[in-house]
């Protein structure tokens, strides 16, 4: 298997360059936090408008979840 690749996206609604730039900083600060496998895995994560308020421990633990469950259904 390859390495994983990880895609963001975060759309205008969300809000200005400023804060779209920040939700995906964030989304990828917990790709890097989650020590979780993701070998030959190809995700796109997409930043919402909870993701400005969620908490950060919050985002790493649904993208942990999430992750397992992909796996699982693998």
């Amino acid at each position: 298997m390859g390495n994983a690749r990880v895609g963001f996206t975060v759309t205008k609604k969300i809000g200005n360059a400023v804060v779209r730039n920040r939700v995906r900083r964030r989304l990828r600060e917990v790709v890097q936090h989650a020590d979780v496998i993701l070998q030959g895995c190809d995700l796109v994560l997409i930043g919402r408008a909870g993701t400005r308020q969620r908490s950060f421990d919050a985002l790493v633990a649904d993208f942990r979840r999430a992750v397992k469950l992909c796996q699982k259904s693998i």
